[in-house]
């Protein structure tokens, strides 16, 4: 009996394991957007059948209003940076009368090149990718693998973000840049002994985070040693687990920066569990402005950032008449604020 008939649900990507190829490939051997080998087609076609694999209805239908649909792909819409960007697009959309389609990766690399894919074939208006690019030069080839001729047929793209090898339009938040000002405010209340609590520096967002907040430092004569840069996970329990290994490698220093403010939410926590105090023992900041930061006790130092604003601008500037073939940027200024996670140094 086939496992539809038995009630369970069969995903794209169980089709694409049986098969014994990518999720991408699976994608477009059953919507037929692209061509793929005769052998890899039949391959797709019979794990399908075997699995009895039916194609997502509410997706279907939407195909048959594409020029009206625009979707929407990030890293995890529970996430409120995200979160927060995607409402400014869905503002934006509904204004227009768009559909918006809502699609989270959780930063796999492969289950977002089978989005596009998947959004491609429905030949939705625009794709707009919100999450940071991956440094991985594999990625990059199939992703522009599929946004290369869906832009050539009429499709719009945007994303925000950097994105190294994307020549698309693109909302730019200014994270290095945000991060170094961040760095020269917290030696400005007199801070020299710092950590950082970083994401994977696959992510270009991670990346140049650190990398301006390093940069900063060091124009001051101070250093950031590699053992007080800890990563973790892109989450509230990532930052939580990176402070506690940080506790773990002895002496805390007397600032912390997290990259976005839902690790420092994490680190707070751990923080408060060790008795260490914010910002009596260590200095707390994060990056972003999400609004719950502004909640906490106390409340968050951190870069913020419009993302409501930004998830509207990436909409109209997918939507926006290109202008021959050069791809336009636009770029977003973090702005500094210091509130009671920091205090100064003695």
């Amino acid at each position: 009996m086939r496992e539809a008939e038995r009630g369970l649900h069969v995903t794209l990507e169980a089709v694409a394991r049986t098969a014994g190829v990518s999720p991408a490939t699976a994608s477009r051997a059953l919507n037929g957007t692209a061509r793929v080998r005769d052998d890899l087609r039949s391959r797709v076609l019979a794990a399908a059948d075997r699995l009895g694999y039916i194609p997502n209805a509410h997706a279907q239908a939407l195909a048959s209003s594409s020029n009206n649909t625009v979707g929407v792909i990030c890293h995890d819409v529970g996430d409120p940076y995200f979160a927060a960007i995607a409402s400014g697009v869905m503002a934006a959309a509904a204004e227009r009368g768009l559909l918006v389609m809502l699609a989270s990766t959780f930063r796999e690399p492969g289950r977002e090149i089978a989005y596009v894919s998947m959004l491609r074939a429905q030949r939705a208006r625009a794709v707009l990718l919100i999450g940071s690019g991956f440094q991985d030069p594999s990625w990059e080839r199939e992703l522009a693998a599929e946004l290369t001729p869906y832009a050539r047929s009429g499709g719009r793209v945007a994303v925000v973000s950097r994105h190294r090898s994307l020549r698309v339009d693109t909302v730019l938040p200014e994270n290095r840049a945000g991060a170094a000002a961040l760095a020269r405010a917290l030696l400005g209340l007199g801070h020299r002994d710092f950590a950082v609590l970083t994401g994977p520096e696959r992510l270009t967002t991670v990346a140049d985070r650190l990398a301006g907040f390093r940069a900063a430092l060091a124009e001051a004569g101070v250093v950031l040693p590699q053992d007080r840069v800890v990563e973790g996970a892109f989450t509230r329990d990532g930052g939580y687990a990176a402070a506690q290994e940080l506790l773990r490698r002895g002496r805390p220093p007397t600032c912390v920066f997290a990259v976005t403010d839902v690790m420092a939410v994490g680190a707070l926590a751990a923080l408060r569990e060790r008795g260490v105090r914010v910002p009596d023992d260590v200095s707390l900041a994060g990056f972003d402005d999400i609004p719950l930061v502004r909640e906490l006790t106390p409340p968050l130092t951190t870069v913020a950032l419009p993302l409501p604003t930004m998830g509207r601008a990436v909409l109209e500037l997918a939507l926006r008449e290109p202008v021959g073939r050069r791809s336009r940027v636009e770029r977003v200024r973090g702005e500094v604020v210091l509130r009671g996670s920091t205090g100064r140094c003695s």
